[in-house]
């Protein structure tokens, strides 16, 4: 038998389902309920992720650069040079003294840092090695081998017009005015510093690398044979050098950059 299919009404296109709020309101799916994360949760969230951030931040190496004629050093760190003065003469200090009132009148932010004898070699006794960094100028002083402690070094470091600035600072105030009568008249801790200015007062337990990266981004190093060596000894060496440069003039920029709110 022949079937024949009869032709219905022509249907228009359907227009798609676009749910409204009332149909959302009536569906009977139970919505989804998101977990309530607490305040210490959201912090370890935002410490892993500032980890993440200085895992990419650059790494940097203090180098030598050259030398002038007059015997000072060029020693780069990061993307910054240093003109580095190391010397255990007074006349040198007192000349170094000298260049920096002249380029600073009005006084500066300066790095301060000192090594001594290492503890496992014998009594630390006092400070063996004296850094100061005012800008791009590094004054490392064999304070333990001077022919003599210049009286313009003493004033420079009571000189309120400048500002020390250091991890531990004040304990390095101190070693120096119970070793050489040096008193520094305005000594800042960085770690406080860092802590205030940017709010973080896990930073009150901060060494100077840690700082360095929260406040420059870049990775200091610190090499331990190096920070245990002989600062006592009559010639330092080359790495003993970059070192001390490196503590200091990372402590001005530090200091610098914090009081500028330059970070």
């Amino acid at each position: 038998m022949n079937c024949r299919l009869r032709a219905g009404p022509v249907r228009e296109a359907a227009t798609p389902f676009v749910p409204g709020p009332a149909y959302i309101t009536a569906s009977p799916i139970v919505p989804r309920i998101l977990p309530v994360f607490s305040n210490a949760h959201r912090e370890r969230e935002r410490e892993r992720e500032r980890e993440r951030e200085r895992a990419h931040r650059r790494a940097m190496a203090t180098e030598i650069q050259g030398y002038y004629e007059d015997g000072t050093t060029v020693v780069s760190f990061d993307e910054d040079y240093i003109d580095t003065t190391l010397t255990d003469s007074g006349d040198v200090v007192d000349w170094w003294v000298a260049e920096t009132y002249r380029m600073h009148r009005r006084g500066h932010v300066a790095g301060l840092d000192v090594e001594w004898r290492p503890a496992g070699r014998a009594p630390p006794g006092p400070v063996a090695v004296l850094q100061v960094c005012v800008d791009h100028r590094c004054l490392v002083f064999q304070i333990l081998r001077a022919d003599y402690v210049p009286g313009k070094l003493s004033a420079f470091l009571a000189d309120r017009r400048f500002t020390f600035v250091g991890v531990g600072i004040r304990d390095d105030a101190a070693k120096l005015r119970a070793g050489y009568g040096l008193r520094v008249a305005s000594a800042v801790d960085l770690r406080r510093l860092a802590a205030d200015a940017l709010g973080r007062p896990d930073l009150l337990r901060a060494g100077l690398q840690a700082l360095v990266l929260e406040v420059m981004g870049v990775q200091m190093e610190k090499p331990h044979h190096v920070r245990v060596s002989a600062w006592d000894a009559a010639a330092l060496s080359d790495d003993q050098l970059k070192y001390a440069c490196a503590d200091a003039f990372a402590s001005f920029e530090v200091g610098r950059r914090l009081y500028d709110g330059d970070y």
